[in-house]
C-alpha cells in the first residue's frame, strides 16, 4: 500500500481497541509504575480480547544487505501489524517518536502507538502514528 493511503478498516478497529484497552490499563493501574507493569497488564487486556500478541518482538536491520545485530525491541506487536512502545516517564522526548517512526519503517508496518502511562490523564500520554 502506498504511503499517503488510508490504513485498512480492519487495521482502524484493532486500533481502537487498543486505544480502549490502554485507557482501561491506565485507569485501572494509573502513573507511576514501570513500563514493564505496563506492557504487562497491555499485553494481557490485548490478549483477553482475542488479539495476537507478541512481546519484546527482535528488530533486525539491515545495513548493506547484511543482518546487523543491534538489538532493537518492539515492545508490543498486534496483529502482525501494529506497534506500540510503551513508556513510563515523566516528559515524553521526542526521540521517542522517533524510534517508532524507525521501528515502524524497519519493520515495514505502517501504524504505531506511543504510549506514556505516566500521565495524569490518558489522552497526554498518547501518539498514533502513520507512516
Amino acid at each position: 500500500m502506498p504511503l499517503g493511503d488510508s490504513i485498512p478498516e480492519h487495521l482502524e478497529r484493532i486500533a481502537t481497541e487498543i486505544v480502549d484497552a490502554a485507557f482501561c490499563v491506565h485507569k485501572e493501574m494509573k502513573a507511576g509504575l514501570l513500563e514493564s507493569v505496563y506492557v504487562t497488564c497491555l499485553a494481557y487486556e490485548l490478549t483477553k480480547r482475542g488479539f495476537k500478541v507478541q512481546r519484546e518482538v527482535e528488530l533486525p536491520v539491515f545495513y548493506q544487505g547484511v543482518r546487523m545485530e543491534v538489538g532493537f525491541r518492539i515492545d508490543l506487536l498486534i496483529e502482525d501489524q501494529i506497534l506500540i512502545e510503551v513508556k513510563s516517564v515523566e516528559r515524553m522526548e521526542p526521540i521517542f517518536k522517533a524510534v517508532l517512526h524507525n521501528y515502524l519503517r524497519l519493520s515495514q508496518k505502517r501504524l504505531g502507538f506511543l504510549i506514556n502511562f505516566n500521565t495524569l490523564k490518558f489522552t497526554d500520554g498518547i501518539q498514533r502514528i502513520v507512516i
